[in-house]
């Protein structure tokens, strides 16, 4: 029986991240939860200090690639744009999702990884390395965890929500408005799970407002949203579009889909 492209593609990205988290795994396993872990050894491509674990995980990761030869290009929050092989595809990634998590022994971290093909995401990878649950995703194929179909929930009204909110601290008018509105609020701390939380159904929304989000925190987990039936938009409703600049952020609203115009309405009146 011939495997078909996609099937194919999928089993071998999707493994080769098995393997790489693994490794990431055994390689922070005795750091975590310690002083170590939050160590400054450098500063990122992204303008941000690089932790010891992040270094660390970085590390694995890319001589992982490198020996796969994985890919051509890859984009991390730590190293930046580098070329790792002559192979075709870039691969962005996040070597840890949710430093502050793993420093201070929070169980909610994660690698994000996400496979860029021809300017387009095709494949997302998000290991919760705190729960050992794996969300994945392909485009035009679905959204999965631990390779079960996934799909965003059904709540339609903010009275009902639970969102994820993050806002700026020198102007907490838009999310106070927000927060004034739904159900419950959360702040998870680590961008990539909570858009595939979103995916699953464990939280309808994810509206990040301070415009610091950057393409390695959100490329993989927006297309595991979207493809379990989400959306994401800029907080104006528009289609999200990101440089290979690590040091771009954005502000992002991601929802069930049920919730987007409400929200953006919400951002659009809190002047």
């Amino acid at each position: 029986m011939v495997m078909c492209t996609h099937c194919r593609f999928r089993y071998e990205f999707f493994s080769l991240f098995d393997e790489i988290t693994s490794a990431v795994s055994d390689a922070i396993g005795d750091m975590t939860g310690t002083p170590d872990a939050g160590v400054i050894v450098d500063m990122g491509a992204d303008g941000s200090p690089t932790k010891a674990i992040d270094k660390i995980a970085e590390d694995v990761i890319l001589s992982c690639l490198r020996d796969a030869e994985a890919c051509g290009e890859v984009i991390s929050e730590e190293a930046g744009r580098c070329r790792i092989s002559d192979a075709d595809g870039l691969i962005i990634l996040d070597p840890i999702d949710g430093t502050y998590n793993a420093i201070h022994g929070i169980p909610y971290y994660a690698i994000s990884a996400a496979y860029m093909q021809n300017g387009a995401v095709t494949a997302a990878y998000i290991s919760n390395l705190g729960h050992h649950e794996v969300f994945t995703a392909e485009k035009h194929h679905g959204a999965f965890l631990d390779g079960r179909p996934i799909r965003v929930s059904d709540v339609a009204t903010l009275d009902t929500a639970t969102l994820s909110l993050y806002g700026k601290r020198d102007d907490t008018r838009p999310f106070m408005r927000i927060a004034g509105r739904i159900r419950r609020w959360r702040h998870l701390g680590a961008s990539a799970l909570e858009l595939a939380y979103i995916g699953c159904g464990r939280i309808d929304g994810f509206v990040d407002m301070r415009g610091t989000l950057r393409y390695t925190d959100a490329a993989a987990g927006m297309l595991i949203c979207e493809e379990a039936g989400g959306s994401v938009t800029t907080v104006m409703g528009e289609s999200m579009a990101f440089s290979g600049d690590v040091r771009e952020g954005r502000a992002l609203i991601a929802t069930n889909g049920l919730l987007q115009d409400e929200i953006i309405s919400c951002l659009e009146h809190s002047e």
